[in-house]
């Protein structure tokens, strides 16, 4: 029997024996990588990857035997639970009936990196009793429903986005287990917060990461996203999103560029991706808008 070797946990899904049972993969490019099954009942054997693995079950109602890490349990699983498979180890999983889950990976290495970048804090990311058993987290979540949403709007997750909402799920891991992250007190120094709002404004068009910004305030990511939001009154991410639009906004008022050069000029991969995003936040798509904002003489 050919044995074949997997370097991620969505690799192995998307090229292993149950892809036909993927409805989507959203990758960030090696920050996280987001995926959705609607699988039979099933007995499986995943390989060891390096990828610590959070599913969050959409429909409840299955039995599930499995070894994800820490011991072998049994659980009845409800709409919204959580399960935790540690990385590098080759779990077993029995599950008795059809399940809907989004799995959502963190490759280890880049994610216990950050982690050593906070003071007092141990070099790996250990979980402990959370991959022995279901377990709730309204936290988790609600972070896991808007980044979904955000990525149903934007297409693949933005750096910044996957970022962002990767310190906050494994901050509340943290917690869960019992080994909080220190919390971060105050909000930036008035020249940091200075100097990230040029860098955003600067690279306006650009997939900027929470790790670049965290880096120009000299701080650990964990600990900049919560205190850019305490200073700014708004994640960065969402304070990037109103620099888009406002951006685009302009561009639209002031300039015959197509949408489609207007979505590239503000950081988004098409004129679709532009459309969807500018409709929720100005309630009607850019072609209205600037109809709507040119005098008759420039109306198409």
């Amino acid at each position: 029997m050919t044995v074949h070797a997997y370097s991620s946990f969505v690799q192995w899904f998307r090229d292993g024996p149950f892809a036909p049972y993927v409805r989507t993969i959203k990758s960030s490019g090696g920050f996280l990588n987001m995926m959705e099954t609607a699988m039979p009942a099933v007995e499986m054997s995943d390989p060891a990857v390096p990828d610590l693995v959070l599913h969050y079950d959409l429909r409840g109602g299955f039995a599930v035997n499995a070894d994800l890490g820490s011991g072998r349990f049994s659980a009845t699983t409800r709409p919204g639970d959580l399960l935790l498979a540690a990385p590098n180890f080759a779990n077993s999983i029995s599950v008795d009936s059809d399940h809907h889950v989004r799995s959502i990976a963190f490759p280890i290495a880049y994610w216990t990196r950050l982690v050593e970048d906070i003071p007092q804090r141990a070099t790996h990311l250990d979980f402990g009793a959370l991959h022995r058993g279901t377990f709730n987290s309204s936290r988790i979540r609600s972070a896991q429903r808007q980044l979904w949403r955000l990525c149903d709007d934007e297409g693949a997750p933005s750096r910044l986005l996957a970022q962002a909402a990767g310190c906050e799920i494994l901050a509340e891991l943290c917690n869960l287990a019992g080994s909080p992250l220190a919390s971060a007190r105050g909000g930036l120094a008035p020249w940091a917060q200075r100097r990230c709002l040029e860098l955003l404004h600067a690279r306006l068009s650009e997939d900027i990461g929470l790790d670049e910004l965290a880096a120009e305030a000299r701080l650990s990511p964990f600990h900049f996203a919560r205190m850019f939001r305490q200073s700014v009154g708004v994640p960065p991410r969402v304070y990037l999103t109103r620099l888009r639009m406002e951006k685009a906004c302009e561009l639209l008022e002031t300039t015959d560029m197509s949408v489609t050069e207007i979505a590239q000029e503000v950081g988004y991969s098409s004129n679709q991706v532009l459309a969807r995003v500018f409709l929720k936040h100005q309630r009607m798509s850019p072609t209205d808008y600037r109809r709507a904002v040119r005098d008759p003489v420039h109306r198409s």
